[in-house]
């Protein structure tokens, strides 16, 4: 077996922010946010997942850091989201203000 049938994880991006459901909010109204997704890479990243918030009805966004997530996380809260990502979904988990 060479190294080009090695069969890679896809790589599973978690991006961090805020959003609002109305344009007219406040700042302390801001819902965090963190989207769990596979893209191939930083921007295409950044693109779905305003795409994503966009289509769940959430009117601006804020996106604070973008990293890639190191495996499964131990978190219960994020092994859904984690399953998701790698079925090819964007993954949004919401923290409530």
């Amino acid at each position: 077996m060479n190294d080009n049938d090695i069969e890679l994880e896809p790589v599973v991006y978690i991006v961090i922010g805020r959003v609002w459901e109305d344009e007219d909010a406040s700042p302390d109204t801001a819902i965090t946010i963190h989207a769990l997704l596979t893209a191939p890479d930083d921007d295409d990243a950044v693109r779905k997942t305003l795409e994503s918030l966009s289509a769940q009805g959430y009117v601006e966004a804020e996106l604070d850091q973008i990293g890639v997530m190191d495996g499964e996380p131990d978190d219960p809260v994020y092994e859904g989201a984690y399953q998701d990502a790698l079925a090819g979904n964007v993954a949004i988990v919401t923290f409530a203000p």
